[in-house]
């Protein structure tokens, strides 16, 4: 016979009140969801199908329903592929060194030879938190041809001088540079926090056995920070397919669209040029390709797994 559950802690009682009440707490978050990110994301999605520009906006009437036809455009317009190839430059060369500097500084910071953890800290993170046009600026006398530092240093060392930003083959490595210097902060702190949950006696075992400091970042370190790299890689991935400030600051995404990325495209065709409908476009492709990115990157970890 199944005993009897006690009134007092009879799981039934009560219940639906509790779904009220957790409905109540939901509603406003729910409701702020719906109204500043779902209603916005389909005005864009309706108005990526329209031919909305700055006549539609004296008069929403003039706009026309025009279906794929800015989709098709996009496919068809040279520049568009350029800006895509420029992005992918951006990503790919971006991802790996944002990863790797990242990781070293996390190192260096988690080392126990760091005497100054809480000043190296600050020194990685404080680009994360600079203000963009300083940064720019001291950027511009750096790349300078010149007068700029690093081609002072290339001439110390024998090399010729660069036109960083005056160059389309060197421009978008340089743009890469600064994104890459500007956020490797933030992937640094997260690394660090992924090797603090990492047991110290794993690596007290393998130097009981022999194991040098290179068997120990390849056997122990690197892959229990597997999760902390997929995150990281995420994240830099979607932040790098979104880069705009720093090209719109530095080169307006000259010399010949060297630089122009898809959110600088975006920019330009919605607020220069008014094409709205096009640049609602141009903003959904951009979607589908960070989708298509973090998804190509989840699976190859659990392949990898």
């Amino acid at each position: 016979m199944t005993p009897a559950v006690p009134p007092d802690i009879d799981e039934t009682r009560g219940l639906p009140a509790e779904r009220r009440a957790a409905w109540a707490l939901l509603t406003p978050a729910l409701g702020a969801i719906g109204l500043f990110f779902a209603l916005p994301l389909l005005a864009a999605l309706l108005l990526s199908l329209t031919d909305f520009d700055i006549y539609a906006l004296a008069d929403p009437r003039n706009a026309r329903f025009v279906g794929a036809d800015n989709y098709l455009r996009l496919l068809r317009d040279p520049l568009f592929w350029k800006v895509l190839r420029n992005t992918l430059v951006f990503v790919l060369l971006g991802v790996p060194l944002t990863l790797l500097l990242a990781l070293g500084g996390a190192l260096l910071v988690h080392s126990r030879l760091a005497r100054m953890r809480g000043l190296f800290r600050t020194v990685f993170f404080a680009p994360v938190v600079t203000t963009l046009v300083a940064v720019a600026v001291v950027f511009r006398y750096l790349y300078h041809p010149r007068y700029g530092l690093i081609n002072q240093m290339l001439g110390v060392l024998g090399l010729p001088p660069i036109d960083w930003l005056g160059d389309p083959a060197w421009a978008t490595a340089a743009i890469t540079l600064l994104a890459v210097w500007r956020s490797f902060g933030y992937a640094l702190v997260i690394y660090v926090v992924g090797l603090q949950a990492i047991p110290v006696a794993l690596y007290e075992a393998a130097e009981l056995d022999g194991a040098s400091p290179w068997r120990m970042l390849r056997h122990i370190t690197w892959p229990l920070l597997g999760p902390t790299t997929r995150f990281v890689s995420v994240l830099t991935t979607v932040g790098l397919f979104q880069i705009f400030a720093e090209p719109y600051v530095m080169t307006r995404g000259g010399p010949l669209y060297a630089t122009t990325s898809i959110t600088l495209l975006m920019y330009q065709q919605g607020f220069r040029w008014w094409n709205l409908g096009n640049a609602a476009a141009i903003a959904f492709v951009l979607f589908a390709l960070i989708l298509g990115a973090t998804l190509v990157q989840e699976l190859l970890q659990r392949r990898r797994t």
